[in-house]
């Protein structure tokens, strides 16, 4: 399944979800697991990796009775790959900035010089 980053990050949105993909990031772990630092009950836990999952963020697994889940690899990787497509659109406008800049230094030294 091809993550839908508008899903994505409507799902990032939510602080307790950032918080659960956070402690997914360390290990995978049970709902019961993911639910003992949070004030809330486990169903309302399970309806945030409901959405985690359905945003394609995070996989579960079957373990007998268990469901671990983990993060997905193929839903943090695109929002690393959109991510990254800023961090280069912003690494070549600073660069242009920096261009400009070092222009009007030049600008400005050539008109001190008698």
């Amino acid at each position: 399944m091809t993550p839908n980053l508008d899903t994505t990050f409507a799902a990032l949105a939510d602080p307790t979800r950032r918080a659960l993909l956070a402690r997914l990031a360390r290990e995978e772990a049970t709902v019961m697991e993911l639910a003992q630092p949070f004030s809330m009950s486990q169903p309302a836990i399970s309806r945030h990796l409901k959405v985690l999952e359905e945003a394609g963020l995070i996989l579960r697994r079957v373990d007998g009775t268990r469901r671990p889940c983990r993060l997905a690899p193929d839903g943090v990787a695109a929002v690393d790959q959109w991510l990254d497509m800023l961090r280069t659109a912003l690494a070549r406008n600073y660069d242009r900035l920096d261009q400009v800049l070092a222009e009007m230094k030049s600008e400005t030294s050539k008109r001190k010089t008698p």
